[in-house]
């Protein structure tokens, strides 16, 4: 029998601020472009300078591991954190969807559109197709009625629903809009944009400086591990739908710029706490 491929909660999909979605950055940004081992010495000496406690980090390791996302090799008294294949493969489709989010570049005016119905008494349906769609970026226009611009989401909506049990008064459409009402105001109905501007200006604040940081390994894995939560919590609506001055837009650019400054030094300094000697 196949052993089912071991599932990344959402939590950690998203960069949760813990030691174990810590790791994931790590591993993701350090571990997977080298040769996919990790020292717990090395682990052990990035996460203090995070501030995180060396129990907290083994705990992490551990727990990883345990969901079947490293193997960990013994060499004498030491232990080396290998990636295992699932890991591989999620790293890689989480580096594309990090490294390349940002707002749509072209959209045909196409929308999809779920529409369901669900009993109240179905606490469990009702929870399910809320969450699940709204980490998919789905917006709601009001009870039952969902909306995307991003026409390659439909499969994602029928999969929501087919979960929560409620495919029997559901509905999904592809369709444009044509009318009534002006359509920014109906993306500001469905998207709480001011609450996601402000993480975006947040995260602008935090990594303004341009100077090159005195701990480089350290900046590294802060900004990447800021912008890991982006992809889930923005839209990525397209430019037209946007307002005016979009903070998003900057902050992109400024990630990618920072990452790009402090790649090569930050992975060196990796190099060096994960080598033998």
């Amino acid at each position: 029998m196949v052993s089912a491929a071991p599932a990344l909660s959402r939590r950690h999909e998203a960069g949760a601020g813990s030691a174990r979605g810590m790791l994931f950055t790590l591993l993701g940004e350090f571990v997977l472009p080298g040769d996919g081992g990790a020292w717990t010495s090395a682990v052990l000496a990035a996460f203090e300078r995070l501030g995180v406690a060396e129990k907290a980090t083994r705990q992490a390791l551990m727990r990883t591991s345990n969901a079947g996302w490293l193997d960990a090799e013994k060499v004498g008294r030491r232990t080396r954190w290998l990636l295992t294949p699932a890991a591989k493969q999620l790293l890689t489709d989480g580096a594309k969807r990090i490294y390349e989010f940002g707002p749509a570049d072209s959209w045909d005016g196409q929308w999809v559109l779920a529409q369901v119905r669900i009993s109240e008494a179905d606490r469990r349906a009702r929870h399910v197709v809320r969450t699940r769609l709204a980490w998919a970026g789905f917006g709601s226009l009001g009870p039952g009625l969902w909306i995307s611009p991003h026409v390659s989401r439909r499969q994602e909506a029928v999969k929501v629903l087919t979960d929560a049990g409620v495919t029997g008064d559901a509905h999904v459409f592809v369709a444009k809009r044509t009318g009534l009402s002006d359509v920014k105001e109906m993306v500001a109905a469905a998207w709480d944009l001011p609450e996601i501007e402000a993480e975006y200006e947040q995260f602008v604040a935090e990594f303004r400086a341009a100077s090159i940081p005195s701990d480089v390994l350290l900046r590294q894995l802060e900004l990447v591990h800021a912008w890991r939560r982006f992809p889930n919590l923005d839209p990525s609506l397209p430019r037209e739908l946007l307002p005016a001055r979009w903070t998003g837009l900057r902050a992109a650019e400024l990630f990618a710029d920072r990452h790009g400054r402090w790649c090569a030094d930050a992975r060196r300094e990796w190099q060096r706490l994960n080598s033998l000697d």
